[in-house]
């Protein structure tokens, strides 16, 4: 079971939130805050496997709650999942600095919004791919001087390839279909990428593509 909490200062937007995922066999929403300050206190009584955490908030806003979830070792399964007006946001790029697994806008489709939740429990993928470019084109933009390959070291140079394609946004699928390998394949280079890296997740995975110099902003095309 899948267990969510819903952190968002409209309730019209938990609740309709809350209708989709409970009607699910696998999701459980198991906890409401309507601030951070109460998404944090929350996360830590709960440790649910997933907060959808908007951004903007009183009290203490997504960003800094994400920040002080992702920081506390206790925590360390917990994904997070920023709900944005992604248009608007210009709080996106800290997010995932500050450890949030993904973005989700707040008018996506009830398909992908199932979709991402399944998705960031298993590491597997930083949701929309729309939103995934235009997040890492972001990053890109505003990368700076790379830190160095040093500790790429310990990867081999399969899962260097990998943490690269990763970089530039591509799903296992399409990694699979670039390397000519299964899907189950290249999760596996993903996920041993991540293990030696202590990455939290794929997101986390793509800023140390950027910052370590691997993928450069010439790569998006």
């Amino acid at each position: 079971m899948i267990r969510v909490l819903l952190a968002d200062d409209q309730l019209l937007v938990r609740a309709g939130f809350r209708a989709l995922l409970d009607a699910q066999g696998d999701i459980e929403v198991v906890g409401e805050a309507a601030d951070g300050e109460e998404a944090v206190g929350l996360v830590r009584e709960l440790r649910p496997h997933v907060v959808l955490m908007d951004i903007r908030m009183p009290r203490l806003d997504g960003l800094a709650a994400t920040r002080a979830i992702t920081s506390d070792p206790a925590l360390g399964e917990v994904k997070v999942v920023m709900l944005t007006t992604f248009e608007l946001d210009e709080y996106v790029f800290d997010a995932i600095r500050a450890g949030a697994s993904g973005f989700l806008v707040k008018d996506t489709e009830p398909d992908e919004l199932l979709r991402a939740v399944r998705a960031v429990v298993d590491g597997d993928a930083l949701l929309s791919p729309g939103v995934t470019r235009r997040l890492i084109a972001e990053f890109a933009a505003r990368s700076k001087e790379p830190a160095g390959a040093e500790s790429l070291a310990q990867l081999t140079e399969r899962e260097r390839e990998v943490m690269a394609l990763v970089g530039i946004g591509l799903s296992n699928e399409e990694i699979a279909r670039r390397l000519v390998v299964s899907p189950l394949t290249a999760k596996t280079h993903v996920s041993r990428a991540m293990v030696k890296l202590g990455a939290r997740d794929r997101a986390q995975l793509v800023v140390l593509a950027y910052e370590s110099g691997l993928v450069r902003p010439g790569w998006l095309g």
